[in-house]
């Protein structure tokens, strides 16, 4: 009961999907990070849906769907994140200043740009896989979502948060030991593609973009946040999806 009320919180927490919320189901979350890569699993799958058409219609309009899937889904608040982290990286000053500007309800450039750029690198990576033999695009999908999940739970095992917050809440319920499950409930991702390796670039890729907003907020920030965590799925999906298409198309 326990994971299926971690589940629940997770689709909440990560997604727009109807997942029935019940009192308990964030506490639950919290404590089972292995919810974030199970929800990459779903997440990556319903996105992929607008890839069964390649082939049939023209890649454009197959990754303008893959586009429309991914935010259907997973809905503009991890983007969100990226927009008030893009203010904070451009701002001037110390890491009070960029603080301050994470809380800052206005839109910057730095906002702007990086939404823009995370927005069209989404477009961009669907227009690749509407290339690839649709299997493999599929997989590519799956497991770019599958890596930036399982980024998200190594910031919740492993991070430490930069002041109290979202990120506070997530990052103080559990330790390093609790990844190890996390983890492995990714590593099947990087066989979806099998025996082509390009699944396991994804994502690898995935991991390693959803690592980049952690190890600058370490740096800049002092310790995440939920605008950090916000970033490094959108990061992480961009990454790993780039990642697979790359590796398929030098294979």
């Amino acid at each position: 009961m326990s994971r299926l009320a971690a589940l629940r919180g997770a689709l909440a927490f990560l997604t727009r999907l109807p997942a029935g919320s019940r009192e308990g189901d964030w506490a639950a979350f919290r404590t089972t990070p292995a919810a974030f890569p199970v929800v990459g699993y779903v997440v990556g799958a319903l996105a992929a849906v607008p890839l069964l058409a390649a082939g049939s219609v023209p890649a454009p309009t197959v990754a303008l769907g893959y586009l429309l899937a991914v935010y259907l889904v997973t809905g503009i608040h991890h983007l969100d994140g990226v927009a008030d982290v893009g203010d904070a990286v451009v701002v001037h000053g110390d890491a009070d200043r960029r603080r301050e500007v994470l809380k800052d309800t206005t839109t910057g450039v730095g906002a702007l740009l990086a939404v823009t750029a995370t927005v069209a690198g989404v477009a961009l990576a669907g227009l690749g896989l509407a290339g690839l033999p649709i299997a493999v695009a599929v997989g590519v999908a799956v497991a770019a979502e599958v890596g930036a999940k399982v980024g998200m739970a190594a910031m919740a095992c492993l991070a430490s948060a930069g002041y109290e917050g979202m990120g506070s809440s997530v990052t103080g319920a559990v330790g390093p030991v609790a990844f190890v499950p996390a983890a492995a409930v990714a590593v099947p991702a990087a066989a979806l593609t099998w025996p082509s390796p390009v699944g396991a670039v994804a994502l690898a890729g995935a991991l390693g973009g959803a690592a980049i907003p952690w190890l600058w907020a370490r740096r800049r920030l002092g310790g995440v946040t939920g605008d950090v965590f916000g970033a490094a799925n959108e990061l992480g999906r961009l990454v790993g999806a780039h990642a697979g298409v790359i590796a398929w198309t030098l294979s």
